[in-house]
């Protein structure tokens, strides 16, 4: 069950500094990184509050037609298992569907499995090539 006193807000003005400090907490191995391409290629993103701390993200980004991406789907590490990853979902696919967008794409690991099937997702054929590992 979600935690009572929390606000999503779109898009909201936000900061490298706090975006970094969130992913730190929730990813052990994130490297600090520039969120700036956000303001340019996103479709919207989705900013989850409990006052002033910053407890979730996500972001919608798009082929500039027809297909979404969720991406980075991001919960602090004491709020993780309470619904908040699932809302934050949810949002970014209903500001998606607001905005015309006929397929919403995600990609995810094993272990997230049950949250994205929860927001509707199916399982499809897809391709993928990490090209830093690329010879």
């Amino acid at each position: 069950m979600e935690p009572p006193n929390l606000t999503y807000l779109v898009s909201p003005g936000i900061d490298n500094v706090r975006l970094n400090e969130l992913f730190s907490d929730a990813w052990p191995n994130h490297s600090t990184r520039d969120f700036s391409y956000l303001s340019t290629n996103s479709l919207d993103y989705v900013c989850c509050y409990s006052g002033p701390l910053l407890v979730g993200f996500v972001n919608v980004t798009w082929d500039g037609d027809r297909h979404a991406f969720i991406l980075d789907t991001t919960v602090r590490s004491d709020w993780q298992r309470m619904g908040v990853g699932k809302r934050l979902v949810e949002e970014g696919i209903r500001l998606a569907a607001d905005r015309g967008i006929e397929w919403v794409h995600v990609d995810f690991e094993k272990r997230l499995e049950r949250l994205y099937e929860s927001c509707g997702f199916r399982a499809t054929s897809a391709g993928l090539i990490h090209v830093k590992t690329r010879g």
